[in-house]
């Protein structure tokens, strides 16, 4: 089993800060909305609070950027890690993109099918990680269950507004 230690600082913040840039160009598409179309298309009863969402992301991003970190300082030359770290990239673009298809877009239906693929490519990456760092599997996690929750609402904002 491998430590946390040494830690390879450039690795470590190259890897928050692309999984927080994910999550920051999500934002702009997703910021301006908020006051507008999301606060009058119709919700379900168990949409949560506008203020959880921010922070719930925010560690999200977190533990993705060190479960990258965790794949990554093994070494590209490692056995499956360039293919991990290839499924986690799409997951991380189709993160981004989810926010353009249902804010900036406007449609709830396109967020669902980008939603859906992302379910996917997180299930694909945490398959990818765990043989290269179990840690690193199990910190995304919480990520698919939020994603799974986050499907659903997707799904039924989508049916609401239909």
């Amino acid at each position: 089993m491998t430590s946390f230690f040494p830690v390879q600082p450039i690795k470590l913040l190259a890897s928050l800060v692309l999984c927080l840039l994910a999550g920051f160009v999500g934002s702009i598409f997703t910021t301006p909305k908020i006051d507008g179309w999301y606060e009058w298309i119709h919700k379900p009863s168990f949409t949560p609070p506008g203020w959880l969402f921010g922070p719930v992301w925010t560690l999200l991003y977190v533990l993705m950027g060190i479960a990258l970190y965790l794949v990554w300082r093994k070494g590209l030359a490692a056995k499956g890690v360039k293919i991990a770290l290839a499924v986690f990239l799409v997951q991380l673009a189709l993160n981004a993109l989810w926010s353009f298809a249902f804010f900036g877009a406007e449609s709830p239906l396109a967020g669902l099918v980008v939603i859906v693929a992302l379910w996917g490519m997180i299930a694909a990456s945490i398959a990818a990680f765990a043989p290269v760092s179990r840690a690193a599997a199990a910190l995304l996690v919480p990520y698919i269950l939020w994603v799974s929750f986050a499907t659903i609402l997707n799904a039924s904002i989508y049916f609401l507004n239909r």
